[in-house]
């Protein structure tokens, strides 16, 4: 199966090498493709690459490490990782689905997603609120962006 992203998916999580577990805001599905062959083909699908999605926000940001994506930039569909891209334990998290999000423990926090989801990761507070900024500036600097367009 061919997965793309869309506005309703929530995140991707890795449950092996080969398996995905996608959680949409109102649907669940493993996907028999790897967490980051997602990405690149939601971001192909969408006339880019993930490499090129990465190199952008590397030029509007400066980040190298971690980087947020923007998959789809009109309905800013901008996706940011849990740990390194290529971390076997890395999850994606779609930043416009994001309700709050909580230190649970040293290294745990949890996230409420605008459905009411609630999901664990072991990720520290500091780590995933670094995550959602760097997301959050990227949006902004994508509207920003947009909005001197339209003027």
């Amino acid at each position: 199966m061919n997965y793309e992203i869309t506005y309703d998916t929530q995140m991707i999580a890795p449950i092996d090498k080969n398996k995905s577990k996608v959680i949409e805001t109102d649907a669940e599905y493993i996907i028999d493709t790897p967490v980051l062959n997602i990405l690149e083909h939601s971001c192909e699908y969408f006339g880019s690459s993930y490499e090129g999605r990465k190199e952008g926000t590397k030029k509007l940001l400066g980040i190298t490490h971690k980087s947020p994506i923007i998959v789809e930039e009109s309905r800013k569909i901008i996706f940011f990782p849990t740990s390194s891209a290529e971390n076997k334990d890395c999850i994606w998290i779609n930043l416009e689905k994001i309700d709050k999000y909580f230190k649970l423990g040293p290294k745990k926090s949890a996230i409420r997603f605008r459905n009411g989801d609630f999901l664990e990761f072991d990720v520290s507070y500091g780590s995933l609120s670094n995550q959602i900024l760097r997301a959050t500036r990227l949006k902004f600097i994508l509207e920003e962006r947009v909005l001197k367009k339209d003027n």
